[in-house]
């Protein structure tokens, strides 16, 4: 049943992109770094538009009488919710982008329309076009005698209206397969888009037509995949239905049409009935319908004010690089938080277990990987000296389908074991079980982390890994991979949360604890840092908590479909969500006050696909060093107020702002002063 502390899920994901938005309308944020904000803000868009209105399109035709349990929103009222919603960003994203734009013409960085060019860089476009460009053109025509062609997913098109006696006649022009996007037109950073190149030459490639007008678009197309519609076939090769999936998923509907401008009045109304689609996801935009381009202006100008600070992981100075990693590991557990510390013991512990002639065998979880992966490289190795190499790659994840049925294939052939999991649910978790048998017995070592192996978001994403040698969670961690082997689940565990059978229920439990106390007249306290928060029973318990007198802070980056300071429900609940220059992403629970506290770092957000559908891990911090340091951090999130922005009774959040007289806090900035810190006391 809904309640007023509920807000819908997809309008949530709209106002967390909203925060990333503000990035790059902030004047503070360094002006290459408000154009990446935009890109982000784009790309993020795209994938909303292309999983959650199409799954919320595929609804309104398979249940369109099912209600939102959050907010009893039916299919076609969420949708017309996200698009309207959608639209009215549309104005920002652009001046945000033009202001950013106009600030860059003092650092020699212009975007260049045709009209604005010089007559000498006109010389060289029209030069350009005649040389590079027309002998690759591929116009196609259409009307009423031509198929209309397939456009592909997310890609530019030139579209021309042409003058015909016998109804509508269109032109397109694919922009893709072209060497260059970015076209530069002097050593400083003036340039043009491909895209405007083509329009303004569009004529020339339909010489035998008068062009009425012309526009440039962008489709995209509905990209959500029925993975509970796969058969649980036994003599099907799992990787072979994620091949047929994906082909299928590239040719699904269109459910927006972007344009930078608009043809007559017949023209559209004939190009939306060809796509099918209604004049609600027709989106007209003054912005370059692809932002990915800007990443590359970079390299025009090196000028430091135009970037953040130059930021680089820092080597942990209580790891020695003279002593290998299984021996400090077994004397404490060893906690990293990337990006602010570096990957490499991580990647050294899994290189020197490759090479160790005592390791007996690897077992990993793979769900997302760096295109140059040493973590695979490591595995293959281990592999080819002999030993027992299980591998979980999770053939399921969102749009890294195919680098992980590329990635499964390597490591077969290595002689990797490689496994899929259960067949209707993903795994999700990050975990690594290492065992070693030496003359002193057997040696088991485990890795668990709330990101994923992936050597470049280590350095992009904030996230934590815990490496140990505690023999209740290794113990822990065997059942999880003999589970995943068996296509079973965990049912019971001793120091591990394995959802999803036992993570929220232990959650819930704990979540009990407090109430407990706090009814009981002592100070109750909860604490959590994730993604997003959407799961009702995990919602409802953690109002029950508020409404006990539970003191409850939490740190959501993303999706949050609780609201805080709601009246008699969520009072004592606080949220904060930190948009920065770092993609926030580890996960924390913090139960109790200081002298009984339980603190879990975690694979899993408190959304119901985590907590039910998904295999996910979580793992305690024991130690008691490490248990006050990942506390300090999850103390100095909810205390940035640079960066920070609080949760509203009405689900809005409200951009922090440091006071007059009070001092600024910028988590991510004072988190990497400190990994600084630390790494001059090991050289000093």
């Amino acid at each position: 049943m809904p309640q007023p502390y509920y807000e819908n899920r997809e309008l949530s994901w709209i106002g967390f992109n909203t925060r990333v938005l503000e990035e790059a309308e902030d004047p503070s944020v360094p002006l290459l770094e408000q154009l990446s904000f935009s890109a982000i803000y784009q790309s993020n868009l795209d994938e909303f538009v292309m999983v959650r209105i199409g799954k919320m399109l595929d609804r309104m035709q398979e249940t369109p009488k099912e209600r939102d349990s959050r907010t009893g929103m039916k299919p076609k009222e969420q949708v017309n919710a996200m698009l309207g919603a959608i639209a009215k960003l549309l104005p920002r994203k652009d001046a945000a982008y033009f202001r950013t734009m106009a600030q860059l013409k003092d650092y020699g960085i212009a975007h260049v329309g045709f009209a604005d060019a010089t007559a000498e860089e006109k010389a060289f476009l029209e030069l350009y076009f005649k040389r590079e460009i027309k002998p690759l053109l591929s116009p196609v025509i259409i009307d009423k005698r031509q198929p209309f062609p397939f456009l592909r997913n997310k890609e530019i098109y030139i579209v021309v209206h042409l003058q015909s006696k016998s109804g509508v006649k269109l032109g397109v022009i694919p922009t893709a397969g072209f060497h260059d996007r970015v076209i530069r037109l002097d050593k400083k950073g003036r340039f043009m888009l491909l895209e405007d190149l083509l329009l303004h030459f569009a004529p020339a490639a339909f010489k035998n037509y008068k062009v009425l007008d012309a526009a440039v678009m962008r489709i995209t197309r509905n990209s959500d995949m029925q993975f509970s519609a796969m058969a649980a076939d036994e003599e099907t090769d799992f990787r072979d239905e994620m091949e047929t999936l994906l082909k299928k998923r590239k040719k699904r509907e269109p459910v927006r049409l972007q344009m930078n401008s608009s043809l007559n009045a017949e023209a559209m109304e004939y190009l939306l009935s060809q796509l099918k689609l209604k004049k609600k996801h027709l989106f007209f935009e003054e912005t370059p319908l692809d932002l990915s381009f800007v990443y590359k202006l970079g390299d025009f100008n090196s000028d430091p004010a135009l970037r953040f600070a130059p930021h680089r992981p820092q080597s942990r100075n209580d790891i020695s690089t003279r002593q290998d990693m299984f021996s400090q590991i077994a004397e404490r557990d060893i906690l990293l938080s990337y990006p602010y510390e570096s990957i490499t013991p991580f990647l050294r512990l899994l290189h020197e277990a490759a090479l160790d002639p005592d390791v007996v065998s690897i077992k990993i979880t793979l769900y997302r990987l760096a295109s140059n992966s040493r973590v695979i490289e490591s595995l293959c190795q281990a592999a080819e000296n002999g030993k027992e190499v299980l591998v979980m790659v999770e053939l399921r994840a969102r749009f890294d389908e195919e680098n992980n049925i590329h990635w499964a294939e390597r490591l077969l052939d290595a002689g990797c074991t490689v496994i899929y999991g259960p067949h209707n649910m993903k795994v999700h978790s990050k975990l690594l079980l290492i065992t070693r048998r030496t003359e002193e017995g057997v040696q088991n070592f485990v890795q668990i982390g709330t990101g994923n192996y992936n050597e470049k978001t280590s350095r992009l994403y904030t996230d934590l890994t815990l490496m140990t040698a505690n023999p209740d969670i290794a113990e822990d961690a065997r059942h999880v991979f003999d589970a995943l082997s068996t296509d079973s689940l965990v049912q019971d565990t001793k120091a591990l949360l394995v959802a999803p059978l036992c993570l929220k229920s232990r959650i819930l439990e704990m979540l009990d604890e407090e109430i407990e106390h706090a009814k009981n007249g002592e100070e109750a306290y909860f604490s959590a840092k994730v993604n997003s928060i959407s799961d009702r029973d995990v919602m409802d318990k953690l109002a029950e908590a508020s409404q006990a007198g539970v003191k409850i802070e939490l740190v959501v980056r993303g999706i949050c479909c609780l609201k805080a300071g709601v009246k008699g429900y969520t009072d004592n609940i606080r949220i904060v969500s930190i948009v920065g220059r770092y993609l926030e992403h580890s996960r924390i629970y913090l139960f109790g006050t200081p002298e009984r506290r339980r603190i879990y770092i975690s694979s899993a957000d408190f959304m119901t696909r985590n907590t039910m559908h998904r295999v996910e891990v979580a793992a305690p911090i024991l130690d008691e060093k490490l248990k006050d340091r990942v506390a300090a951090m999850l103390a100095l999130c909810l205390s940035d107020n640079v960066k920070g922005r609080e949760g509203m009774p009405d689900g809005s959040f409200r951009h922090l702002q440091c006071a007059a007289g009070e001092t600024p806090v910028n988590a991510q900035e004072t988190l990497y002063a400190q990994a600084c810190d630390a790494a001059q006391d090991k050289k000093s």
